[in-house]
Order: structure tokens, then sequence, then C-alpha cells
């Protein structure tokens, strides 16, 4: 079925900004393994894996529009030096992120992609769960300091 050539570019966007989440995450998560953060290094590699299925579901629906996947651009990487500056970077992405995903289901009701467009809202709700989640740990950060929000992440 020939998609909407728009919808298309778009949904090439969305794929650059999932594969560019799953790097950001993955070398979040063995930094956090390395410095013995075994917790978190398990919710940024769960988060990774999400990802990674969102990133499926688009290569799926581009190829079903007749469409090429673009799977060699990646947006900015931006690697934290610190835990906080992790989360803060995270929830940055996935702050846009909720913003593109928004956009591209107005745009697929306005081409009548309603099919699409319910891909996209199921991806949304998993991307405003990683906005919760990483909002939820800065504010551990905040109430229990740094240091013992550390401490209960091995």
């Amino acid at each position: 079925m020939k998609g909407n050539e728009k919808l298309i570019d778009t949904l090439n966007s969305l794929l650059e900004g999932e594969l560019t989440a799953i790097n950001q995450y993955i070398v979040h998560a063995e930094m956090c393994e390395d410095w013995g953060y075994g917790k978190l290094s398990g919710s940024f590699k769960t988060r990774a894996i999400t990802e990674m299925k969102h990133a499926e579901k688009l290569i799926e629906r581009i190829l079903f529009l007749e469409g090429t996947p673009i799977v060699s651009n990646l947006s900015d990487i931006n690697i934290g030096k610190e835990v906080p500056e992790q989360i803060k970077n995270d929830h940055s992405l996935e702050v846009d992120t909720v913003k593109d995903y928004n956009e591209a289901i107005v745009l697929a009701g306005e081409v009548l992609d309603y099919a699409t467009r319910d891909i996209l809202m199921e991806i949304l709700k998993d991307e405003d769960q990683h906005v919760d989640e990483l909002e939820e740990l800065q504010d551990q950060m905040d109430q229990m300091s740094l240091q013992i929000f550390l401490s209960t992440q091995n």
C-alpha cells in the first residue's frame, strides 16, 4: 500500500529518534553497570529494549507503506558523565520524543492513515511512561540526596 510521502518521512524521523535513544540508553546502562549500579543499569537496558521494539514497529510500517526505512541517521547522542546528567539527558530526549509522536499522530489523522495513527498512539503510551519513570528517578534523587539514591541502585 503506497503511503503518504510526508508521513513516511515523519516515520523515518521518528525512527531516527528511536535509534538515537537505543544508543544513548545502552551507553548509560553500561556506564552504570561499570560503576556498580546494577538496578539503574537494568532500567536503562529495559528502556533500550522498548525503544528497539518501537524501531521495529516503525520499520515494519514504513515498509508496509512502501517506503524505505532509513537506519543510518542518528541525532546527537548526549552521554552524561554522571548519573544525574544521564537521567536529565534521557528525560530531555523523551520529552522531545513525546512531542514528535504527538505531531506525527496529528499528521497521520490528517492524511487519513488511522492504522499508522493507532501504532503511533501505542508507542506514545510507552514514551509517556518513560518520561514518568525518569521524573520519578529525578524526584528520588532530589528527595533522598544523590548519595543515598545511588546506594539503592546496587
